[in-house]
């Protein structure tokens, strides 16, 4: 795919078809405009694209027809600019940048701003150029964030790989680099460590935007100190007060729905309720399955929900294309339906549900009533990308045993407790019974193992622990290599000679995720890169990732998209409890604490 060329070249094309001195490439007749600038609909508007950007849009475009001008009759439908997403990973689709496009672009998401902080924890600046390199074939917009933190609790925990200033700096240099990512340290910066700030620096220096993530209930001293560290959104916030704080102290306020998080409803009342300006609000999904993409939507099912928790359809769309586009500095590029701006619009009979109709990006049509039109060819990833899961050796039941205290009959452990569609834990004690010598978990009180597996240098090391939220009821282990953000394997279960098969079984793939129930395997997806992408189409990902919901709900579970939950609980930079390398971590203190109290 050939990259849109800069406005300065093809300015005097877009001036004359705009005049009706040369004809237009496409036209698009009799449709409702609906502008986000203004925040009105237009009836009877046609636009007319020339070299991929709109040259105008207005009432009867006829001026701008030529013999081989393309028409497409609107026919009253809404004209809506392409959907933007303000922060995502790619990574947490299971599938690649050229795979995640394909399923994205039919639901009228064309633009997205991703941070690969998962491939950097495993591959380092390598894997962050192999994502950047690929964005850039797209046929739509795909602007990458430099990781900020890897690893993202230094001290805490080991990953893959270390970045720091000098990788920034060098990253900034790059064309498609839009920014810093989610500097998820927040503590570091309020503390003024001088690696976070020169990486704030370095990016502030090449004029790009600083990614926040500030993963804290607290709203006092840190938070402010944290935001006049340079961070200039975050996508953290869970209650109103949060979005109100981050707005009314500059900062862009993303409220996130995807395929676990579920953080517009509480936040929105901003504007819904409060009245607070729109403007400094925006709609991002985060983290998304590609079973929730392909099933439900992307940036078009984030619109629909906030249109249903009360906002008015042009704000929500509002929220989902030119504030995103401002906030990265592109308004003059891309977010809305006006001259000059990339030529990415989307015609929809409904406001308020959304359907997608028709999807241009760069004034081509690629997809039709949900279906891709765009020929976009597979993406290779080298061999270094591959055979990332380095275990010393087979892991074994015994590798699970989690020894009590000399003498003790009964302890009582630390737990961490899943939230139902939140990222955040909760630190809860439980009493456990001991047995020959060894504390496990408790069915009864929807208490399971969990354990931690060092995967990227071999070392053999095993950390344990009880996780609490999933409700299996039955033998069973569940292990994945998606361990945000150190990607170590985090395998959960009730039964240790399941969680070794599991294990073994995503050590043999290369990397993905594994269900087995009473030595019996119930589900694979294979992610052979990096231990975090498959190599397969998005379709084919999504039909083994629906196979793995199923089958962690047969061995009891029943919570929405478990597979999330479970990726996230070696997140060691949200509060309150989580496992990694290094042992226990509360994440309220920063600190790594003991098993059992």
């Amino acid at each position: 795919m050939s990259p849109i060329r800069p406005w300065s070249e093809v300015a005097p094309r877009l001036v004359d078809v705009a005049t009706g001195r040369a004809p237009a490439d496409l036209v698009i007749r009799g449709g409702r405009w609906v502008n986000v600038h203004t925040r009105e609909v237009i009836a009877a508007t046609d636009i007319a694209v020339a070299e991929g950007r709109f040259a105008y849009v207005g009432p009867d475009a006829s001026h701008a027809v030529g013999g081989e001008t393309r028409i497409i009759e609107a026919d009253g439908a809404y004209m809506v600019p392409g959907l933007c997403d303000g922060h995502m990973h790619v990574e947490s689709g299971m599938v690649t940048v050229t795979e995640f496009t394909r399923a994205v672009i039919p639901h009228g998401t064309t633009t997205m701003f991703v941070d690969p902080h998962e491939i950097a924890n495993v591959l380092g600046l390598n894997g962050v150029r192999l994502m950047h390199d690929e964005a850039q074939a797209m046929p739509v917009n795909v602007f990458v964030q430099m990781p900020s933190c890897v690893p993202s609790a230094p001290g805490l925990e080991t990953a893959g790989a270390v970045l720091g200033p000098k990788e920034v700096a060098e990253a900034m240099t790059w064309p498609n680099i839009i920014g810093l990512g989610e500097v998820m340290n927040f503590p570091g910066v309020a503390a003024g460590d001088p690696k976070m700030l020169a990486e704030i620096a370095e990016t502030m220096r090449a004029r790009k935007t600083v990614g926040g993530h500030y993963a804290s209930p607290d709203l006092g001293l840190m938070f402010h100190g944290y935001v006049a560290g340079g961070p200039s959104d975050d996508h953290e916030g869970t209650r109103l007060e949060d979005a109100v704080a981050r707005a009314r102290q500059g900062m862009s306020a993303m409220l996130r729905l995807g395929s676990a998080w579920y953080d517009v409803a509480a936040q929105i009342k901003a504007v819904t309720e409060m009245g607070l300006d729109p403007r400094g609000f925006i709609l991002c999904t985060d983290d998304s399955h590609c079973g929730t993409i392909l099933n439900e939507g992307h940036m078009n099912r984030v619109v629909r929900h906030a249109i249903q928790q009360g906002c008015p359809p042009i704000v929500a769309i509002q929220m989902a294309s030119l504030n995103t586009a401002a906030h990265f500095g592109l308004a003059r590029e891309l977010g809305s339906i006006a001259p000059g701006r990339r030529a990415d619009l989307i015609l929809t009979t409904d406001l308020p549900t959304l359907p997608v109709d028709l999807v241009i990006g760069r004034g081509v049509v690629l997809a039709e009533r949900g279906r891709l039109l765009a020929d976009i060819p597979a993406h290779r990833y080298p061999d270094f990308a591959q055979g990332t899961v380095r275990l010393a050796r087979p892991i074994t039941a015994r590798d699970f045993d989690i020894a009590a205290p000399a003498g003790a009959n009964t302890v009582t452990a630390r737990v961490i407790g899943v939230v139902e569609n939140q990222a955040p834990t909760r630190a809860l004690q439980r009493e456990l019974v001991v047995e020959s010598g060894l504390v496990a978990g408790d069915p009864a009180q929807d208490v399971c193992q969990i354990a931690l597996v060092e995967r990227h240098r071999g070392t053999g090391k095993v950390v344990n622990g009880f996780v609490s939220g999933f409700g299996y009821d039955v033998p069973c282990g569940v292990a994945s290599t998606v361990a945000h953000d150190c990607h170590h394997m985090i395998v959960v279960g009730t039964s240790k000679e399941d969680m070794a098969l599991a294990a073994n079984r995503v050590a043999e793939a290369g990397g993905g995720v594994a269900v087995f129930s009473q030595g019996r395997q119930l589900a694979l997806v294979e992610l052979a890169i990096a231990g975090l992408m498959s190599v397969d189409r998005a379709e084919t990902v999504a039909d083994k990732a629906e196979r793995l919901v199923a089958a962690m709900r047969a061995c009891g579970c029943r919570l929405n998209n478990a597979y999330m939950q479970h990726s996230l609980l070696a997140l060691a930079v949200i509060p309150e409890l989580r496992i990694s390398d290094k042992g226990l971590v509360d994440v309220r203190t920063f600190e790594l604490t003991d098993l059992f109290v």
